[in-house]
Parts: structure tokens; C-alpha cells; sequence
């Protein structure tokens, strides 16, 4: 059995969260399956974290168009150039090599899209399709009023057309279920996972010493980026938290800039650092620094499965974070100290609970690191293996829901 692996990370460099989960799930993929061909686009000059995992295809830039024009739609039309790149280098290791696929999994919509249209004709592959969220309700969609139906469409093909689908949380699954649009048993739940070589508890004294920092309370929020993730309902909640220090880490220059503004007019400049974008083997550091981890909101609901949750739990650390079912189900509700989600003094006062009460933090650290530990990169790669394998054998009626 042979996986041809579809991926469109936004950076070759491992800038975004993204990027970071396809680099660490190929990686052990190809560990466990060495056959996998990999396709990634050329999306930046330079070296790249894909070197020896996978192939680079042209990027053609027609998103760059929207600049003149502000719209996704010139990035839709940019990933279908890629897609189609895609099948034709599968019909060419097809008819020139005599290198076949059995199954070509896909992360990307419209990617998806063109694949499960296409590829099982033209290739013979079955197309199993890693679904993120809705295109209808995803927060970078195209606007435009026209083009709302379409987005409808692209749902309706891309959840129906491939032989099965894989969700980050069983919540988002149990959703397609009762929108009637896919049935429990043809969607697998692969949650993401974390890198156990690099996020492992550490003394938190030593982890100060190495940052220069002193011994006082410390909150630590750390991503890639800061947009849409309610960092400033963090700095809102840090004002009647008297006495921690807030640390940021990550963020873009622009996002860093408008909390900076915002820490000032709030007078709580002083209690926050913002620690920049940092190498990922420093940044569990910074977490294995702190008393408290937090993550104060998510892009999304039902699909919300954040890499910073489990590297979090990793660190064993106390982690407060929303109220979410689908952060739930990697928590046990007992593994992190959730708040309703948006509910600024809730967050407030869960941060003064764990920071006021050093054995409560401690026994929620040890639970969530316990919680966490089956999700590594080599468990997940091996239930994608699985599920794969499952496809590839099952020709009709394949289910999924217990791989």
C-alpha cells in the first residue's frame, strides 16, 4: 500500500503552526511508511525544513494578484494551479514510472477539492481528505456575497466526494454526522499531537536562570502568531491579576505592536514581556518557566485542537483554557482549568486560583501531562497508516470511526 501525502504548508521554514504539524506528522510518517511520496509547494526561496521529506512543486503565484485586488478568491485559484500539478505528476509516475498510489491523502480544501474530483479516475488513488473546518465558516473564506454559494459547494464536495475524511476533534465529526453530511463511521478522529523530544518537563528554577528571570509569578502565552486568538483578552484579564508577570512569545511585528499599545493604556506595560518570535527548541523554556500557561481563546470551535495545548500538557505545566468540547476531549476536563470561553474575569480569576494555590497547579500539571501523553507524532502517523490502509482495502462501505 502506497500514500501519495497532499500538503500546502504556509511556510517551508516552520513559521506557522501549520507548518509545524505537516513537517512533524511526514516526518513520522515517513518513518513508519518510507514508501509515502510527499508534495509540498514551493511557497518560499530559500532552504527548507521539507528537504528529504518531500517533493517541492512550483508555486505559481497568483495569490500575489491581491495585492491589486483583495481577495481570496486569487489564492483559491492558486492552490487549484497547485493541485493540478499534483495530478499531473501522479499521471506521470503513473504512465512514465509505473508508480502507482493507492491512497493520496490531502490537508488543504480546495486542494481536496480537485483531488477527489479527479484523481481516483485519472490515478486510480482513493483521496482520504483531512478536513480542518468548514470553507463556509472559515475566517479567511472569500467575502464576496456572490461567491457564498460557491463556498457551499466546495463544502458539499469536498466532505462527500473523497472516500473518507479525518477530523482533528470527535466534535467536528459528531457535527458532519448530524448535518447528515457524512456518517460517523466514514470520518476518523486524528487529533494534532507534540514532539516529545522537545516538549518534556524541566526544572522551572533552572529554566528561569537560563532566561534571566526572577523569581515571581509568570504567566506564559506562546504562538506563532497572535491574530485571532484573544492574546488581548489576556492583557485585559492580567490587569486584576496583581502581581504576575505576563510573558509573550511569537507573535508578528504588527500584532505585537497593537498589545504593546494596548499594555500601555491599560498601565500594565511593566508586567508584560514581549519575548518575539523565538527558535523553536527555546521556546520550552519559556514554558517550562512558567507557573501558568494559557491559552485564552481559539480560531475556532468545534474544529479547535491547538498544538500549544498539548505542548503545554507536555511541559506539565497548569494550562487554563476555554471551555470547549473539543478542547475537552484531549483534557478530560481534569487536565486543564477551563473558563467559559470570551468571559474576561473568569479567565482573571482562574489565573488567580492557580497562581494563589501551588498544589492545585501542581496536581493539574501532573493530569495533564498524563492526558497527553498518547498524543506523540509517531502515535498519530501510525492511526493515519491505519486509516489509510483501511481505505486502500476496503473498496465499499470502508468505516473508519474505530481505526
Amino acid at each position: 500500500m502506497r500514500i501519495c501525502y497532499v500538503a500546502y504548508p504556509n511556510s517551508l521554514r516552520l513559521r506557522s503552526a501549520n507548518a509545524v504539524q505537516t513537517h512533524a506528522t511526514l516526518r513520522a510518517l515517513k518513518t513508519l511508511a518510507p514508501d509515502t511520496l510527499a508534495i509540498v509547494p514551493r511557497v518560499e526561496t530559500g532552504p527548507s525544513a521539507f528537504y528529504g521529506l518531500a517533493l517541492h512543486l512550483p508555486r505559481i503565484g497568483i495569490g500575489r494578484l491581491s495585492r491589486l485586488y483583495r481577495s481570496t478568491l486569487w489564492y483559491y485559484a492558486e492552490r487549484s494551479a497547485y493541485a493540478w500539478l499534483v495530478l499531473a505528476t501522479l499521471l506521470w509516475l503513473r504512465l512514465a514510472c509505473r508508480r502507482c498510489f493507492d491512497v493520496i491523502y490531502v490537508r488543504e480544501v480546495i486542494c481536496a477539492l480537485w483531488l477527489s474530483l479527479l484523481a481516483p479516475r485519472l490515478t486510480g488513488a482513493r483521496v482520504v481528505y483531512e478536513v480542518h473546518d468548514l470553507e463556509s465558516r472559515n475566517p479567511s473564506r472569500a467575502k464576496e456575497r456572490w461567491v457564498q454559494p460557491l463556498l457551499h459547494l466546495i463544502d458539499r464536495l469536498t466532505l462527500t466526494r473523497p472516500a473518507a475524511l479525518t477530523s482533528l476533534t470527535g466534535a467536528f465529526r459528531d457535527l458532519l454526522a448530524w448535518l447528515g453530511v457524512r456518517s460517523q463511521c466514514e470520518v476518523a478522529v486524528l487529533p494534532d499531537a507534540y514532539d516529545e523530544t522537545i516538549y518534556t518537563p524541566q526544572d522551572r528554577n533552572a529554566a528561569r536562570r537560563a532566561l534571566g528571570l526572577s523569581d515571581e509569578p509568570i504567566i506564559v502565552y506562546a504562538g506563532l502568531t497572535f491574530a485571532y486568538r484573544g492574546v488581548d483578552l489576556l492583557l485585559d484579564a492580567l490587569a486584576d491579576v496583581p502581581g504576575a508577570r505576563l510573558i509573550l512569545v511569537g507573535g508578528r511585528d504588527r500584532e505585537r505592536a497593537a498589545l504593546i499599545a494596548q499594555a500601555q493604556r491599560s498601565g500594565i506595560s511593566e508586567r508584560v514581556m514581549f519575548a518575539g518570535v523565538q527558535p523553536q527548541d527555546r521556546i520550552p523554556l519559556y514554558l517550562a518557566a512558567a507557573d501558568v500557561l494559557v491559552i485564552p481563546d481559539t480560531v475556532t470551535d468545534v474544529t479547535a485542537s491547538p498544538l500549544k495545548l498539548f505542548e503545554y500538557m507536555a511541559m506539565e505545566r497548569a494550562v487554563v483554557c476555554p471551555d470547549l468540547p473539543a478542547l475537552r476531549e484531549i483534557t478530560g476536563g481534569d487536565g486543564a482549568l477551563h473558563f467559559p470561553r470570551g468571559d474576561r474575569p473568569a479567565l482573571a480569576v482562574a489565573l488567580r486560583m492557580l497562581l494563589d494555590d501551588p498544589a492545585k497547579r501542581d496536581a493539574l500539571a501532573r493530569c495533564g501531562r498524563e492526558r497527553v501523553t498518547p498524543y506523540t507524532y509517531m502515535q498519530r502517523a501510525a492511526r493515519l497508516l491505519a486509516v489509510c490502509e483501511r481505505v486502500a482495502h476496503q473498496r465499499n462501505g470502508v468505516c473508519i470511526a474505530d481505526v
